[in-house]
């Protein structure tokens, strides 16, 4: 059976939509706003947002499905909520776009379908939209089975709320052999649904994916109050839409946070337990620690140089000497010069893509050119040098810049971290330590700082408080914020491989090859420490 299709373009919607190329003059803003443009604009073949409560995503989908379908090259679109009002509204949407374009061939139909599940006879309805290409926009319910022998587009909406999420994502997953693609849209339901563990897996590299992320505060930045008091036609006002923002949030209550600002419930404490973090530490691998006076700063520039020369032949040179000359090394380094330490991370990986941090370095009251000296010691003695990311903010960025002069600006990463950077690259170092590929060393401090990142309105993040060691003195995070700059460089850069390579004699290594552990007969200590 089939119904008239309904047109729901109002005049300010057709006025909007005079250009879906979004060139409109000045005096009538985009059809679609930033963040919709955005998602629309990632053509990746599956992408998963997590965004908050109504704020257009599915109609601008709508748009995007209406392309799809209508185009002779597209493909057919399955759209799956998981009430059948969800199915309704998006067809509805659709069919809006569709008779702006011009491009409804026939009207809405709604057909039934009969099944048996067990001694009970069940029906599913679904919406479609038929196009001139032949193609189709349908609606389903949210069934894994409806997915079964169907080819194109699947769209998922409010993920977290359906109840057979992994079948339904099974099923979606076998469009894609033959060129369909999938879009995962939808808020969170908590801290451990499975929408939200895909969210992790993408950001920690595990799938393929494209991810976005849309919040409330986003969405008002970029436009979100003004376009309904366009539709409304009220005037719009800052003061206006700071009122009418903390009445949605007073709605929402304490669901605020996860209904609109991306943050599953429970989803705010230590980014890394201190299980996973002392799995992955191994006894005896050394944290030199160096400490000078502040009247070293002010001795001439050649007896700093002498001093800390040997400084570095007496304990460096011997751990380098010690490393696995097959294995390519990277780097990362956090940069401080009074109160915070300076901390550099030597990150070596195997064959088998496992990889070590064999011993750490940290310096406190280290003038800046000492610092350089030793780093770029530590760098030239370092096996099949690939890379490092160093941080770039505020104090290390001459040192940073001065790295990359030396060693080629495609080699080490000028790392300026800011919140949007801590969600993309530090989920990546937590999975290093849950998929057990990451090995350092046991220290305490170490441990202390793996321990300082929290979840924060859902962003993993170094916050403003430091911390004590045993003897008293500040750190912030320093040591695991150059591991995870060190892993951020063994994602990010090109090991060795695009030139031959030939090992040099064997000699005895205080790291084991296969297993990463120390010898028996390795005795080193951290008697550089103090």
């Amino acid at each position: 059976m089939s119904t008239p299709a309904v047109s729901i373009v109002t005049p300010e919607m057709a006025a909007l939509a005079s250009s879906i190329d979004y060139k409109l003059d000045q005096r009538a803003p985009a059809v679609l706003l930033p963040y919709q443009q955005r998602w629309l604009a990632d053509k990746s073949q599956v992408k998963v947002v997590e965004k908050s409560r109504r704020i257009g995503l599915s109609w601008a989908e709508a748009c995007d499905s209406v392309l799809c379908a209508a185009a002779a090259s597209g493909q057919d679109v399955w759209y799956i909520g998981y009430v059948k009002d969800m199915a309704i509204e998006f067809i509805l949407d659709c069919a809006q776009w569709a008779e702006h374009f011009n491009s409804v061939a026939e009207a809405i139909e709604v057909s039934e379908e009969l099944w048996l599940e067990g001694e009970e006879k069940k029906s599913v309805f679904a919406f479609s939209i038929k196009f001139a290409s032949g193609n189709r926009i349908t609606a389903l319910s949210s069934k894994p089975r409806n997915l079964r022998g169907k080819q194109g587009r699947v769209i998922l909406d409010e993920a977290a709320f359906h109840e057979a999420q992994g079948e339904i994502l099974k099923a979606a997953m076998a469009l894609l052999i033959w060129g369909g693609d999938l879009r995962i849209i939808s808020t969170h339901d908590g801290d451990d649904n499975p929408f939200n563990q895909l969210i992790k897996d993408t950001r920690a590299g595990r799938f393929p994916y494209s991810v976005h992320r849309f919040t409330f505060s986003e969405a008002l930045a970029e436009g979100l109050y003004a376009r309904i008091c366009l539709r409304t036609g009220e005037d719009w006002t800052a003061e206006g839409q700071a009122a009418w923002e903390a009445k949605i949030r007073a709605n929402y209550g304490d669901d605020a946070e996860e209904e609109l600002d991306c943050v599953p419930k429970n989803g705010t404490g230590a980014f890394l337990t201190r299980e996973l973090v002392e799995r992955a530490m191994r006894p005896g691998w050394p944290v030199l620690r160096d400490q000078r006076k502040p009247e070293f700063t002010w001795l001439p520039s050649h007896t700093r140089k002498g001093e800390i020369l040997d400084w570095c032949e007496e304990h460096l040179q011997p751990l380098c000497a010690a490393l696995d000359e097959t294995h390519v090394s990277f780097v990362g380094g956090d940069f401080a010069r009074t109160g915070d330490l300076s901390d550099f991370a030597p990150l070596l990986q195997r064959q088998n893509l496992k990889r070590y941090i064999p011993f750490m370095i940290e310096l406190r009251g280290m003038p800046f050119e000492q610092q350089l000296q030793i780093l770029w010691y530590l760098i030239d003695h370092l096996p099949r040098f690939a890379g490092g990311a160093l941080d770039a903010r505020g104090l290390g960025f001459q040192m940073a810049e001065q790295t990359a002069q030396r060693y080629g600006q495609t080699r080490i990463i000028m790392v300026q971290a800011t919140q949007p950077w801590y969600l993309e690259n530090l989920p990546p170092y937590k999975a290093a330590f849950e998929d057990n590929l990451i090995e350092l060393p046991m220290d305490a401090d170490v441990l202390a700082d793996h321990r300082v990142p929290r979840v924060i309105r859902g962003i993993p993040q170094i916050p403003e408080l430091r911390t004590q060691d045993a003897q008293k003195k500040k750190r912030h995070g320093d040591s695991f914020i150059a591991g995870a700059l060190a892993w951020h460089a063994s994602r990010t850069l090109a090991g060795p491989g695009s030139y031959g390579y030939e090992a040099g004699p064997a000699r005895a290594t205080r790291w084991d090859a296969a297993a990463g552990e120390q010898d028996e007969d390795f005795t080193a200590s951290n008697s550089g420490a103090w």
